[in-house]
């Protein structure tokens, strides 16, 4: 991998405008070429501290996606997020996610994400807030613009340059038999089936508008046999949708962002009804931390109310 690509370290930060209310979240990614990437997405109803997860989510998300194995480390203001990750998720996970008091762990959800993602080539590291620091500055203006309804300029890299790492990644998969993924290696084992199903390397494709607004590897670009597997797996989640339509299941929001591959954050921001492919989407109530979705199909929505 070249220098001109490798991450040194990622700040991240999360804003929220009456906690809960309209919230934010800012990653600003630093390369060891001196380069800058940053992005970040709004949210409707949230917390800050969902607001500060989400941020880290995002970033593990890259990290992930980048197929980079060298260490970087992760600066937070949020002493919540740093004690979590590094201390308190142990003891949850053994309890059930329940704390000691025997009740629920706030923000699971969100966190189960972070436990998934997270990896020894991450140092969590915390950093005082509002003290000068240029990368938690930074992410703390990007944060706090999504939550107040704007969308700031962000620095970030060409596709071009986001897409140096992981093409030869992609290239040494599409050489193989889509079946032997499983041969890949191991630190590249996640990657590579994601390249696989159709995401693009380092950031995903979004049904969706997001602040990036980028799709990194277009359809025509991508062998046949991706195209292929990436249409079966699009038919599988358009069963999976319409089985959950048919049969009345109320789904959370993260439920609903993994069916739809997107940020749960982007699900949340969309209101409480929007259409997305065949459904109309409707928020039907709130339960603890988690709102929970009605899919109706559209065809037959219009049907009855004609």
């Amino acid at each position: 991998m070249s220098n001109q690509r490798i991450i040194k370290s990622i700040y991240t930060d999360g804003a929220c405008k009456g906690n809960p209310g309209p919230g934010g979240w800012g990653v600003v990614v630093y390369f060891h070429d001196g380069s800058i990437h940053e992005m970040g997405e709004a949210s409707d109803y949230t917390t800050n501290n969902q607001m500060e997860i989400q941020a880290a989510i995002g970033a593990l998300q890259l990290l992930a996606q980048s197929g980079q194995v060298e260490p970087i480390t992760l600066y937070s203001d949020s002493e919540y997020l740093i004690n979590s990750v590094t201390k308190w998720i142990h003891g949850w996970k053994k309890k059930g996610w329940k704390k000691s008091d025997g009740t629920p762990v706030q923000n699971q959800e969100l966190l189960k994400i972070i436990d998934k993602l997270n990896t020894k080539l991450v140092k969590w590291q915390h950093v005082r807030g509002h003290a000068g620091n240029t990368g938690n500055e930074r992410c703390d203006a990007i944060a706090r613009s999504f939550a107040s309804g704007k969308i700031p300029p962000l620095q970030q890299l060409s596709p071009q340059q986001l897409l140096t790492n992981c093409q030869e990644t992609l290239t040494q998969i599409t050489q193989r038999d889509v079946t032997k993924v499983s041969d890949y290696p191991t630190k590249s084992a996640k990657i590579a089936q994601n390249m696989l199903e159709g995401r693009t390397c380092l950031l995903e494709e979004r049904t969706m508008e997001t602040s990036t607004g980028i799709s990194v590897v277009t359809q025509e670009e991508k062998p046949p046999e991706m195209r292929i597997l990436q249409i079966r797996n699009l038919m599988e989640t358009l069963k999976i949708a319409d089985e959950i339509a048919q049969k009345g299941y109320l789904i959370t929001s993260s439920e609903l962002a993994d069916l739809m591959d997107v940020h749960a954050s982007a699900v949340t921001s969309r209101g409480d009804q929007w259409r997305w492919r065949n459904w109309i989407v409707s928020r039907v109530r709130r339960e603890g931390n988690q709102i929970l979705w009605e899919l109706e199909r559209g065809d037959q929505v219009e049907k009855d109310d004609n």
